[in-house]
Protein backbone atom coordinates (compact mmCIF):
# COMPACT_ATOMS: atom_id res chain seq x y z
CA UNK A 1 0.00 0.00 0.00
CA UNK A 2 1.12 3.53 -0.63
CA UNK A 3 2.52 5.48 2.26
CA UNK A 4 -0.07 7.61 4.11
CA UNK A 5 0.28 10.36 6.65
CA UNK A 6 0.46 9.09 10.20
CA UNK A 7 -2.84 9.35 12.02
CA UNK A 8 -2.55 7.23 15.13
CA UNK A 9 -6.22 6.56 15.69
CA UNK A 10 -9.21 7.32 13.48
CA UNK A 11 -11.46 8.18 16.43
CA UNK A 12 -9.95 11.25 18.07
CA UNK A 13 -13.00 12.43 19.95
CA UNK A 14 -13.33 11.93 23.66
CA UNK A 15 -17.12 11.76 24.02
CA UNK A 16 -17.94 8.61 25.99
CA UNK A 17 -20.34 7.35 23.31
CA UNK A 18 -18.31 8.15 20.19
CA UNK A 19 -15.26 5.96 20.58
CA UNK A 20 -15.66 2.44 19.14
CA UNK A 21 -13.71 -0.26 20.94
CA UNK A 22 -10.24 -0.93 19.65
CA UNK A 23 -9.68 -4.63 19.30
CA UNK A 24 -6.84 -4.92 21.80
CA UNK A 25 -8.63 -3.14 24.65
CA UNK A 26 -9.84 -5.03 27.69
CA UNK A 27 -13.61 -5.09 28.22
CA UNK A 28 -13.90 -6.31 31.79
CA UNK A 29 -16.67 -4.45 33.62
CA UNK A 30 -15.99 -2.98 37.04
CA UNK A 31 -18.65 -4.30 39.45
CA UNK A 32 -18.78 -0.87 41.06
CA UNK A 33 -19.84 0.67 37.77
CA UNK A 34 -22.61 -1.92 37.39
CA UNK A 35 -24.16 -1.36 40.81
CA UNK A 36 -26.63 1.23 39.52
CA UNK A 37 -27.59 -1.06 36.64
CA UNK A 38 -28.80 -3.85 38.91
CA UNK A 39 -30.20 -1.60 41.65
CA UNK A 40 -33.89 -1.48 40.70
CA UNK A 41 -34.45 1.45 43.04
CA UNK A 42 -32.62 3.47 40.38
CA UNK A 43 -35.18 4.15 37.59
CA UNK A 44 -34.33 3.53 33.92
CA UNK A 45 -34.50 7.27 33.27
CA UNK A 46 -31.64 7.93 35.67
CA UNK A 47 -29.19 5.62 33.92
CA UNK A 48 -26.66 6.59 31.29
CA UNK A 49 -27.17 5.11 27.79
CA UNK A 50 -24.54 2.45 28.42
CA UNK A 51 -25.98 1.56 31.81
CA UNK A 52 -29.51 1.35 30.40
CA UNK A 53 -28.32 -0.93 27.61
CA UNK A 54 -26.71 -3.28 30.15
CA UNK A 55 -29.82 -3.26 32.35
CA UNK A 56 -32.01 -4.18 29.36
CA UNK A 57 -29.59 -6.94 28.48
CA UNK A 58 -29.72 -8.34 32.02
CA UNK A 59 -33.50 -7.93 32.15
CA UNK A 60 -34.05 -9.91 28.95
CA UNK A 61 -31.70 -12.59 30.17
CA UNK A 62 -33.80 -12.93 33.34
CA UNK A 63 -30.87 -11.82 35.51
CA UNK A 64 -32.52 -8.97 37.41
CA UNK A 65 -34.27 -9.78 40.66
CA UNK A 66 -34.34 -9.32 44.40
CA UNK A 67 -30.97 -9.52 46.09
CA UNK A 68 -28.95 -9.62 42.86
CA UNK A 69 -25.50 -8.07 43.14
CA UNK A 70 -23.28 -6.50 40.53
CA UNK A 71 -20.77 -9.30 41.00
CA UNK A 72 -23.56 -11.82 40.50
CA UNK A 73 -24.54 -10.24 37.19
CA UNK A 74 -20.98 -10.13 35.95
CA UNK A 75 -20.53 -13.78 36.81
CA UNK A 76 -23.76 -14.79 35.06
CA UNK A 77 -23.99 -16.20 31.53
CA UNK A 78 -24.63 -13.92 28.56
CA UNK A 79 -28.07 -12.67 27.50
CA UNK A 80 -30.54 -14.99 25.88
CA UNK A 81 -31.78 -14.38 22.37
CA UNK A 82 -34.65 -11.92 22.18
CA UNK A 83 -38.03 -13.59 22.33
CA UNK A 84 -40.77 -13.06 19.77
CA UNK A 85 -39.72 -13.14 16.12
CA UNK A 86 -38.35 -16.45 14.89
CA UNK A 87 -35.76 -14.66 12.72
CA UNK A 88 -34.25 -12.72 15.62
CA UNK A 89 -31.34 -15.01 16.36
CA UNK A 90 -27.82 -13.93 17.31
CA UNK A 91 -25.32 -13.89 14.46
CA UNK A 92 -21.66 -13.09 14.94
CA UNK A 93 -22.37 -12.17 18.55
CA UNK A 94 -25.11 -9.63 17.81
CA UNK A 95 -28.81 -9.41 17.12
CA UNK A 96 -28.98 -7.75 13.69
CA UNK A 97 -32.11 -5.65 14.09
CA UNK A 98 -33.67 -4.11 10.98
CA UNK A 99 -35.15 -0.65 11.34
CA UNK A 100 -36.10 2.73 9.93
CA UNK A 101 -35.38 6.12 11.55
CA UNK A 102 -37.48 8.36 9.28
CA UNK A 103 -41.27 7.87 9.38
CA UNK A 104 -44.20 10.33 9.36
CA UNK A 105 -47.77 10.15 10.68
CA UNK A 106 -50.98 12.20 10.78
CA UNK A 107 -49.07 14.62 13.05
CA UNK A 108 -47.07 15.82 10.00
CA UNK A 109 -48.66 18.42 7.74
CA UNK A 110 -47.85 16.39 4.61
CA UNK A 111 -48.64 12.88 5.88
CA UNK A 112 -51.77 10.99 6.93
CA UNK A 113 -51.36 7.66 8.76
CA UNK A 114 -51.92 6.88 12.42
CA UNK A 115 -48.88 5.94 14.50
CA UNK A 116 -50.22 2.42 14.96
CA UNK A 117 -50.71 2.08 11.19
CA UNK A 118 -47.03 2.77 10.58
CA UNK A 119 -45.97 0.54 13.48
CA UNK A 120 -48.11 -2.40 12.37
CA UNK A 121 -46.85 -2.15 8.82
CA UNK A 122 -43.25 -1.85 9.97
CA UNK A 123 -43.71 -4.95 12.11
CA UNK A 124 -45.41 -6.89 9.32
CA UNK A 125 -42.59 -6.01 6.92
CA UNK A 126 -39.97 -7.28 9.35
CA UNK A 127 -38.71 -4.23 11.22
CA UNK A 128 -37.46 -4.61 14.78
CA UNK A 129 -37.23 -0.88 15.52
CA UNK A 130 -38.48 2.41 14.08
CA UNK A 131 -38.53 6.13 14.83
CA UNK A 132 -41.60 8.36 14.46
CA UNK A 133 -40.23 11.63 13.03
CA UNK A 134 -43.02 14.09 12.39
CA UNK A 135 -41.94 17.38 10.86
CA UNK A 136 -40.63 20.17 13.02
CA UNK A 137 -42.95 23.14 12.55
CA UNK A 138 -44.66 25.88 14.54
CA UNK A 139 -47.75 23.70 14.97
CA UNK A 140 -45.81 20.56 15.85
CA UNK A 141 -43.63 22.45 18.33
CA UNK A 142 -46.68 23.99 19.95
CA UNK A 143 -48.89 20.92 20.37
CA UNK A 144 -47.77 18.03 18.16
CA UNK A 145 -44.93 16.66 20.30
CA UNK A 146 -47.26 16.10 23.25
CA UNK A 147 -50.20 14.86 21.19
CA UNK A 148 -48.29 12.15 19.36
CA UNK A 149 -46.70 10.72 22.52
CA UNK A 150 -49.76 8.85 23.85
CA UNK A 151 -50.18 7.25 20.42
CA UNK A 152 -46.54 6.12 20.50
CA UNK A 153 -46.89 4.76 24.02
CA UNK A 154 -50.05 2.88 22.99
CA UNK A 155 -48.35 1.46 19.90
CA UNK A 156 -45.47 0.19 22.03
CA UNK A 157 -47.97 -1.78 24.06
CA UNK A 158 -49.96 -3.01 21.04
CA UNK A 159 -46.94 -4.16 18.98
CA UNK A 160 -44.30 -5.42 21.38
CA UNK A 161 -42.10 -6.98 18.71
CA UNK A 162 -41.07 -3.59 17.30
CA UNK A 163 -39.29 -0.92 19.34
CA UNK A 164 -40.91 2.48 18.72
CA UNK A 165 -38.81 5.59 19.36
CA UNK A 166 -40.20 9.11 19.52
CA UNK A 167 -38.29 11.69 17.52
CA UNK A 168 -38.90 14.50 15.07
CA UNK A 169 -37.62 15.67 11.73
CA UNK A 170 -35.52 18.69 12.55
CA UNK A 171 -35.39 21.60 10.12
CA UNK A 172 -31.67 22.07 10.67
CA UNK A 173 -30.87 25.80 10.79
CA UNK A 174 -29.02 26.77 7.59
CA UNK A 175 -29.31 23.21 6.27
CA UNK A 176 -31.62 20.34 5.32
CA UNK A 177 -33.67 18.03 7.52
CA UNK A 178 -32.43 15.60 10.12
CA UNK A 179 -33.73 12.87 12.38
CA UNK A 180 -33.50 13.67 16.09
CA UNK A 181 -34.66 10.96 18.46
CA UNK A 182 -34.33 10.00 22.10
CA UNK A 183 -34.56 6.83 24.15
CA UNK A 184 -37.87 6.40 25.99
CA UNK A 185 -38.03 7.94 29.43
CA UNK A 186 -39.82 10.49 31.53
CA UNK A 187 -38.06 13.38 29.79
CA UNK A 188 -38.64 12.42 26.15
CA UNK A 189 -41.57 14.78 25.46
CA UNK A 190 -40.33 17.83 27.35
CA UNK A 191 -36.81 17.49 25.92
CA UNK A 192 -38.00 17.15 22.30
CA UNK A 193 -40.46 20.03 22.78
CA UNK A 194 -37.83 22.38 24.21
CA UNK A 195 -35.38 21.36 21.49
CA UNK A 196 -37.87 22.04 18.70
CA UNK A 197 -39.06 25.36 20.09
CA UNK A 198 -35.50 26.57 20.63
CA UNK A 199 -33.57 25.22 17.65
CA UNK A 200 -35.83 24.30 14.74
CA UNK A 201 -35.02 26.35 11.65
CA UNK A 202 -38.65 26.68 10.60
CA UNK A 203 -39.86 27.65 14.08
CA UNK A 204 -37.03 30.16 14.54
CA UNK A 205 -37.06 31.58 10.98
CA UNK A 206 -33.46 30.36 10.59
CA UNK A 207 -33.45 28.40 7.34
CA UNK A 208 -31.11 30.65 5.31
CA UNK A 209 -27.48 29.57 4.89
CA UNK A 210 -25.89 32.12 7.23
CA UNK A 211 -23.15 31.77 9.82
CA UNK A 212 -25.59 32.80 12.54
CA UNK A 213 -27.99 30.02 11.58
CA UNK A 214 -25.17 27.50 11.34
CA UNK A 215 -24.26 28.42 14.91
CA UNK A 216 -27.86 27.82 15.99
CA UNK A 217 -27.63 24.26 14.63
CA UNK A 218 -24.49 23.66 16.67
CA UNK A 219 -26.26 25.04 19.75
CA UNK A 220 -29.08 22.56 19.14
CA UNK A 221 -26.69 19.63 19.06
CA UNK A 222 -25.03 20.89 22.22
CA UNK A 223 -28.48 21.04 23.87
CA UNK A 224 -29.02 17.35 23.05
CA UNK A 225 -25.59 16.41 24.36
CA UNK A 226 -26.28 18.24 27.61
CA UNK A 227 -29.71 16.60 27.91
CA UNK A 228 -28.02 13.20 27.87
CA UNK A 229 -25.20 14.29 30.17
CA UNK A 230 -27.68 15.64 32.71
CA UNK A 231 -29.87 12.55 32.30
CA UNK A 232 -32.94 14.42 31.14
CA UNK A 233 -33.17 11.60 28.57
CA UNK A 234 -31.32 8.29 28.57
CA UNK A 235 -29.86 8.91 25.11
CA UNK A 236 -30.22 11.01 21.94
CA UNK A 237 -29.02 10.79 18.34
CA UNK A 238 -29.01 12.96 15.22
CA UNK A 239 -28.76 11.75 11.62
CA UNK A 240 -28.80 14.05 8.58
CA UNK A 241 -31.66 13.26 6.18
CA UNK A 242 -31.45 13.32 2.35
CA UNK A 243 -28.25 15.39 2.64
CA UNK A 244 -27.60 16.15 -1.05
CA UNK A 245 -31.21 16.61 -2.17
CA UNK A 246 -31.08 20.41 -2.24
CA UNK A 247 -27.34 20.95 -1.97
CA UNK A 248 -27.66 22.94 1.27
CA UNK A 249 -25.72 20.62 3.60
CA UNK A 250 -22.24 21.97 2.96
CA UNK A 251 -19.16 19.87 3.77
CA UNK A 252 -18.06 22.27 6.50
CA UNK A 253 -21.48 22.06 8.20
CA UNK A 254 -21.37 18.26 8.28
CA UNK A 255 -17.87 18.36 9.78
CA UNK A 256 -18.97 20.97 12.31
CA UNK A 257 -21.93 18.86 13.45
CA UNK A 258 -19.72 15.86 14.04
CA UNK A 259 -17.03 17.88 15.81
CA UNK A 260 -19.51 19.69 18.05
CA UNK A 261 -21.36 16.60 19.29
CA UNK A 262 -19.58 13.39 18.30
CA UNK A 263 -21.81 11.28 20.54
CA UNK A 264 -25.00 12.79 19.09
CA UNK A 265 -24.28 13.64 15.42
CA UNK A 266 -23.26 10.25 14.07
CA UNK A 267 -24.28 9.96 10.43
CA UNK A 268 -26.59 10.54 7.50
CA UNK A 269 -29.02 8.82 5.19
CA UNK A 270 -26.85 6.98 2.68
CA UNK A 271 -30.03 6.42 0.71
CA UNK A 272 -33.10 8.66 1.04
CA UNK A 273 -36.68 7.50 1.34
CA UNK A 274 -39.37 8.16 -1.29
CA UNK A 275 -37.89 5.36 -3.40
CA UNK A 276 -41.16 4.79 -5.30
CA UNK A 277 -41.08 8.35 -6.63
CA UNK A 278 -39.03 7.34 -9.68
CA UNK A 279 -41.53 4.79 -11.02
CA UNK A 280 -42.49 6.00 -14.51
CA UNK A 281 -45.90 7.42 -15.29
CA UNK A 282 -48.68 6.35 -15.64
CA UNK A 283 -47.84 3.60 -13.16
CA UNK A 284 -45.99 5.89 -10.76
CA UNK A 285 -45.17 9.49 -9.83
CA UNK A 286 -42.60 9.86 -12.63
CA UNK A 287 -40.22 11.91 -10.47
CA UNK A 288 -36.71 11.21 -9.18
CA UNK A 289 -35.93 8.46 -6.67
CA UNK A 290 -36.08 10.16 -3.29
CA UNK A 291 -37.58 13.19 -5.08
CA UNK A 292 -34.00 14.07 -6.03
CA UNK A 293 -34.94 16.22 -9.03
CA UNK A 294 -33.60 19.59 -7.90
CA UNK A 295 -30.90 22.03 -8.97
CA UNK A 296 -28.75 24.65 -7.30
CA UNK A 297 -30.47 27.45 -5.36
CA UNK A 298 -29.26 30.57 -3.56
CA UNK A 299 -28.70 28.59 -0.34
CA UNK A 300 -26.92 25.66 -2.00
CA UNK A 301 -23.22 25.06 -1.52
CA UNK A 302 -21.77 26.42 -4.79
CA UNK A 303 -19.06 23.78 -5.09
CA UNK A 304 -21.42 20.84 -5.57
CA UNK A 305 -21.69 19.56 -9.16
CA UNK A 306 -24.98 19.21 -11.04
CA UNK A 307 -24.84 15.42 -10.56
CA UNK A 308 -25.07 15.81 -6.78
CA UNK A 309 -28.79 16.60 -7.05
CA UNK A 310 -29.53 13.09 -8.35
CA UNK A 311 -29.45 9.65 -6.77
CA UNK A 312 -27.22 6.82 -8.00
CA UNK A 313 -28.78 3.40 -7.67
CA UNK A 314 -31.17 5.03 -5.20
CA UNK A 315 -28.29 6.26 -3.01
CA UNK A 316 -27.34 9.83 -2.22
CA UNK A 317 -24.42 11.27 -4.22
CA UNK A 318 -22.45 11.82 -1.01
CA UNK A 319 -22.49 8.07 -0.36
CA UNK A 320 -22.57 6.65 -3.89
CA UNK A 321 -19.45 8.46 -5.15
CA UNK A 322 -16.38 6.37 -4.31
CA UNK A 323 -13.75 8.86 -3.19
CA UNK A 324 -16.50 11.45 -2.64
CA UNK A 325 -17.83 13.31 0.37
CA UNK A 326 -18.51 10.31 2.62
CA UNK A 327 -15.08 8.90 1.89
CA UNK A 328 -13.48 12.29 2.55
CA UNK A 329 -14.93 12.16 6.06
CA UNK A 330 -13.82 8.57 6.63
CA UNK A 331 -10.34 9.43 5.35
CA UNK A 332 -10.09 11.98 8.13
CA UNK A 333 -10.85 9.22 10.62
CA UNK A 334 -14.31 10.62 11.36
CA UNK A 335 -16.83 7.99 12.42
CA UNK A 336 -19.73 9.07 10.17
CA UNK A 337 -22.21 6.31 9.40
CA UNK A 338 -24.84 5.75 6.73
CA UNK A 339 -28.43 4.50 7.01
CA UNK A 340 -31.41 3.84 4.71
CA UNK A 341 -35.10 4.40 5.42
CA UNK A 342 -38.57 5.01 3.98
CA UNK A 343 -39.39 8.66 4.78
CA UNK A 344 -42.91 7.26 4.62
CA UNK A 345 -45.63 9.92 4.27
CA UNK A 346 -48.15 8.58 1.71
CA UNK A 347 -47.66 5.10 0.33
CA UNK A 348 -47.53 4.15 -3.33
CA UNK A 349 -50.62 2.19 -4.33
CA UNK A 350 -52.44 2.85 -1.06
CA UNK A 351 -56.19 3.39 -1.32
CA UNK A 352 -56.75 5.54 1.76
CA UNK A 353 -57.12 9.29 2.20
CA UNK A 354 -56.99 11.84 5.00
CA UNK A 355 -59.99 11.89 7.29
CA UNK A 356 -62.69 14.44 6.35
CA UNK A 357 -63.02 17.61 8.36
CA UNK A 358 -59.32 17.76 9.25
CA UNK A 359 -57.91 21.06 10.55
CA UNK A 360 -54.19 20.45 10.98
CA UNK A 361 -53.26 23.97 12.09
CA UNK A 362 -55.88 23.97 14.84
CA UNK A 363 -55.45 20.38 16.03
CA UNK A 364 -51.83 19.53 15.19
CA UNK A 365 -53.01 16.40 13.37
CA UNK A 366 -55.25 15.12 10.60
CA UNK A 367 -58.32 13.04 11.34
CA UNK A 368 -57.85 9.28 11.02
CA UNK A 369 -57.53 8.14 7.39
CA UNK A 370 -60.47 6.66 5.50
CA UNK A 371 -60.72 4.14 2.67
CA UNK A 372 -61.39 5.82 -0.67
CA UNK A 373 -61.24 2.71 -2.86
CA UNK A 374 -58.83 3.98 -5.52
CA UNK A 375 -55.12 3.06 -5.36
CA UNK A 376 -52.98 6.19 -5.51
CA UNK A 377 -50.12 5.66 -7.97
CA UNK A 378 -48.81 9.21 -7.58
CA UNK A 379 -47.61 8.60 -4.01
CA UNK A 380 -43.81 8.23 -3.82
CA UNK A 381 -43.28 6.24 -0.62
CA UNK A 382 -43.18 2.68 0.64
CA UNK A 383 -44.24 1.36 4.03
CA UNK A 384 -41.41 1.07 6.57
CA UNK A 385 -39.51 -2.15 5.93
CA UNK A 386 -41.11 -2.74 2.54
CA UNK A 387 -38.05 -1.64 0.54
CA UNK A 388 -35.34 0.09 2.63
CA UNK A 389 -33.76 -1.43 5.73
CA UNK A 390 -31.06 -0.35 8.18
CA UNK A 391 -29.57 -3.36 9.97
CA UNK A 392 -28.02 -2.62 13.37
CA UNK A 393 -25.84 -5.04 15.33
CA UNK A 394 -27.28 -4.78 18.85
CA UNK A 395 -26.26 -6.58 22.03
CA UNK A 396 -29.92 -7.08 22.95
CA UNK A 397 -33.45 -6.28 21.82
CA UNK A 398 -33.62 -2.95 23.64
CA UNK A 399 -33.81 0.75 22.88
CA UNK A 400 -30.42 1.53 24.35
CA UNK A 401 -28.78 -1.34 22.48
CA UNK A 402 -30.12 -0.14 19.12
CA UNK A 403 -28.88 3.40 19.75
CA UNK A 404 -25.51 2.10 20.88
CA UNK A 405 -25.20 -0.04 17.74
CA UNK A 406 -25.98 2.94 15.52
CA UNK A 407 -23.51 5.14 17.39
CA UNK A 408 -20.78 2.52 16.96
CA UNK A 409 -21.43 2.16 13.23
CA UNK A 410 -22.38 -1.50 13.49
CA UNK A 411 -24.70 -0.98 10.53
CA UNK A 412 -25.34 -2.15 6.98
CA UNK A 413 -28.19 -1.19 4.67
CA UNK A 414 -30.02 -2.74 1.75
CA UNK A 415 -32.77 -2.11 -0.75
CA UNK A 416 -35.42 -4.57 -1.85
CA UNK A 417 -34.14 -7.45 0.25
CA UNK A 418 -31.09 -7.82 -1.97
CA UNK A 419 -29.36 -9.91 0.71
CA UNK A 420 -30.60 -11.52 3.91
CA UNK A 421 -27.52 -11.21 6.10
CA UNK A 422 -23.99 -9.79 6.25
CA UNK A 423 -21.14 -10.62 8.62
CA UNK A 424 -17.82 -8.80 8.28
CA UNK A 425 -14.74 -9.50 10.39
CA UNK A 426 -11.25 -8.02 10.14
CA UNK A 427 -8.45 -9.91 11.91
CA UNK A 428 -4.71 -10.38 11.78
CA UNK A 429 -3.87 -12.94 9.13
CA UNK A 430 -3.05 -16.40 10.44
CA UNK A 431 -4.61 -15.71 13.82
CA UNK A 432 -7.44 -18.20 13.49
CA UNK A 433 -8.45 -18.03 17.14
CA UNK A 434 -8.90 -14.26 17.00
CA UNK A 435 -12.45 -13.14 16.27
CA UNK A 436 -11.26 -9.72 15.12
CA UNK A 437 -13.56 -6.71 14.79
CA UNK A 438 -16.76 -5.97 12.91
CA UNK A 439 -18.40 -2.98 11.18
CA UNK A 440 -17.67 0.40 12.73
CA UNK A 441 -14.85 -0.92 14.87
CA UNK A 442 -11.06 -0.54 14.79
CA UNK A 443 -8.51 -3.33 14.49
CA UNK A 444 -5.26 -2.32 16.14
CA UNK A 445 -2.26 -4.31 14.88
CA UNK A 446 1.53 -4.23 14.99
CA UNK A 447 3.05 -2.34 12.03
CA UNK A 448 3.63 -4.65 9.10
CA UNK A 449 0.89 -7.07 10.07
CA UNK A 450 -1.07 -8.63 7.23
CA UNK A 451 -4.82 -8.44 7.78
CA UNK A 452 -7.70 -10.37 6.29
CA UNK A 453 -11.28 -9.18 6.01
CA UNK A 454 -13.73 -12.07 5.96
CA UNK A 455 -17.10 -11.44 4.33
CA UNK A 456 -20.04 -13.79 4.79
CA UNK A 457 -23.25 -13.00 2.91
CA UNK A 458 -26.54 -14.81 3.33
CA UNK A 459 -28.18 -14.50 -0.06
CA UNK A 460 -31.84 -13.59 -0.44
CA UNK A 461 -33.85 -16.62 0.64
CA UNK A 462 -37.42 -15.47 0.17
CA UNK A 463 -39.38 -13.21 -2.20
CA UNK A 464 -39.23 -9.51 -1.40
CA UNK A 465 -42.38 -7.41 -1.26
CA UNK A 466 -42.39 -7.02 -5.06
CA UNK A 467 -42.67 -10.83 -5.07
CA UNK A 468 -39.36 -11.87 -6.57
CA UNK A 469 -36.17 -13.22 -5.03
CA UNK A 470 -33.34 -10.75 -5.77
CA UNK A 471 -30.02 -12.04 -7.08
CA UNK A 472 -26.75 -10.54 -5.84
CA UNK A 473 -24.39 -10.29 -8.81
CA UNK A 474 -21.27 -8.62 -7.45
CA UNK A 475 -19.63 -7.45 -4.23
CA UNK A 476 -17.14 -4.56 -4.27
CA UNK A 477 -14.47 -3.94 -1.65
CA UNK A 478 -13.63 -0.25 -1.24
CA UNK A 479 -10.47 0.76 0.62
CA UNK A 480 -9.13 4.16 1.58
CA UNK A 481 -6.16 5.63 3.40
CA UNK A 482 -6.77 7.53 6.62
CA UNK A 483 -4.74 10.67 6.02
CA UNK A 484 -5.94 12.80 8.93
CA UNK A 485 -7.77 16.10 9.32
CA UNK A 486 -8.09 18.41 6.32
CA UNK A 487 -7.29 22.11 6.30
CA UNK A 488 -10.16 22.88 3.90
CA UNK A 489 -13.39 22.00 5.70
CA UNK A 490 -15.32 22.14 2.43
CA UNK A 491 -13.34 19.44 0.65
CA UNK A 492 -15.54 16.61 -0.62
CA UNK A 493 -13.11 14.25 -2.34
CA UNK A 494 -10.22 12.11 -1.18
CA UNK A 495 -7.60 10.80 -3.61
CA UNK A 496 -6.65 7.53 -1.93
CA UNK A 497 -9.95 5.66 -1.87
CA UNK A 498 -11.02 3.28 -4.62
CA UNK A 499 -12.60 -0.08 -5.41
CA UNK A 500 -9.70 -2.47 -4.75
CA UNK A 501 -11.36 -5.74 -5.72
CA UNK A 502 -14.70 -7.18 -6.79
CA UNK A 503 -16.20 -10.63 -6.36
CA UNK A 504 -18.68 -12.18 -8.79
CA UNK A 505 -21.20 -14.11 -6.76
CA UNK A 506 -22.15 -16.81 -9.25
CA UNK A 507 -25.02 -18.33 -7.30
CA UNK A 508 -28.44 -17.29 -6.07
CA UNK A 509 -29.06 -19.22 -2.85
CA UNK A 510 -27.37 -20.14 0.38
CA UNK A 511 -24.33 -18.39 1.84
CA UNK A 512 -21.25 -17.08 0.08
CA UNK A 513 -17.94 -16.15 1.69
CA UNK A 514 -15.04 -14.07 0.45
CA UNK A 515 -11.75 -13.11 2.08
CA UNK A 516 -10.04 -9.86 1.19
CA UNK A 517 -6.32 -9.64 2.00
CA UNK A 518 -4.95 -6.29 3.19
CA UNK A 519 -1.24 -5.81 2.56
CA UNK A 520 1.22 -5.27 5.41
CA UNK A 521 -0.31 -2.43 7.40
CA UNK A 522 2.04 0.51 7.80
CA UNK A 523 -0.55 3.31 8.05
CA UNK A 524 -4.26 3.56 8.96
CA UNK A 525 -6.81 2.40 6.38
CA UNK A 526 -10.51 1.65 6.25
CA UNK A 527 -12.46 -0.93 4.28
CA UNK A 528 -16.14 -0.84 3.34
CA UNK A 529 -18.41 -2.97 1.14
CA UNK A 530 -21.00 -2.48 -1.56
CA UNK A 531 -23.07 -5.00 -3.52
CA UNK A 532 -25.42 -4.90 -6.51
CA UNK A 533 -27.84 -6.93 -8.57
CA UNK A 534 -25.81 -5.73 -11.57
CA UNK A 535 -28.76 -4.36 -13.50
CA UNK A 536 -27.54 -0.76 -13.87
CA UNK A 537 -23.86 0.10 -13.54
CA UNK A 538 -21.57 2.83 -14.84
CA UNK A 539 -18.07 4.15 -14.13
CA UNK A 540 -17.98 6.29 -11.00
CA UNK A 541 -17.96 10.07 -11.16
CA UNK A 542 -14.25 10.18 -10.28
CA UNK A 543 -13.33 7.81 -13.10
CA UNK A 544 -13.16 4.10 -13.93
CA UNK A 545 -9.77 3.77 -12.24
CA UNK A 546 -11.48 4.67 -8.94
CA UNK A 547 -14.80 2.89 -9.48
CA UNK A 548 -15.14 0.86 -12.69
CA UNK A 549 -18.68 -0.48 -12.12
CA UNK A 550 -20.54 1.81 -9.74
CA UNK A 551 -24.21 2.73 -9.56
CA UNK A 552 -25.56 4.62 -12.57
CA UNK A 553 -27.18 8.01 -12.10
CA UNK A 554 -30.94 7.63 -11.79
CA UNK A 555 -33.05 9.24 -14.49
CA UNK A 556 -35.94 11.31 -13.12
CA UNK A 557 -39.18 9.92 -14.44
CA UNK A 558 -37.70 6.54 -15.31
CA UNK A 559 -36.21 4.90 -12.22
CA UNK A 560 -37.99 1.72 -11.15
CA UNK A 561 -36.40 1.00 -7.76
CA UNK A 562 -36.96 -2.75 -7.96
CA UNK A 563 -34.76 -3.03 -11.06
CA UNK A 564 -31.69 -1.50 -9.39
CA UNK A 565 -30.84 -2.94 -5.97
CA UNK A 566 -27.73 -2.30 -3.82
CA UNK A 567 -26.43 -2.88 -0.33
CA UNK A 568 -23.74 -0.86 1.50
CA UNK A 569 -21.84 -1.46 4.72
CA UNK A 570 -20.21 0.95 7.10
CA UNK A 571 -16.42 0.65 7.34
CA UNK A 572 -13.95 -1.15 9.54
CA UNK A 573 -10.70 0.63 10.38
CA UNK A 574 -7.28 -1.03 10.50
CA UNK A 575 -4.67 0.94 12.43
CA UNK A 576 -1.01 0.17 13.22
CA UNK A 577 -0.08 0.70 16.86
CA UNK A 578 2.28 3.58 17.53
Amino acid sequence: MSEGHAHPHPHPHSHPHSHPHSHDHDHDQDPGETAAVVDMDVPDEALSPGELSRRQMFRRAGLLGAGLTAAGVLGAPGPAAAAGRDDREPKDGFLWLAGDHHIHTQYSSDAMYRVVDQVRHANAYGLDWMVVTDHGSVTHAKIGVEKVNPDIVAARQAVRDTLVFQGLEWNIPAAEHGTVFVAPGRGEVETLKEFENSFDGSVKGATASTRQNEALAIAGLDFLAQAVKRRRVPDALFLANHPARKGIDSPHEIRAWRDAAPGIAVGMEGAPGHQAAGIPKPNGPGSGRGYYDNSQSADSFPGYPAESYRTFGGFDWMTATVGGLWDSLLAEGRPWWITANSDSHTVYGDASDRGPGSDFNANGRYEDPIYKGVPNLSNGDFWPGYYSRTHVGATSFAYGAVMDGIRRGRVWVDHGGLISGLVVRARARGNGGDNGVTLGDTLSVRPGTRVEVSIQITLANRPNWAQFIPTLARVDVIQGDVTGPVSDKDVFTTPKTKVVTSYEVGRNSGTVTFTYQVEAVDHPVYVRLRGTDGNRVAPGLLGASVDPHGPAMDVPGDADPWKDLWFYSNPVWIVPRR
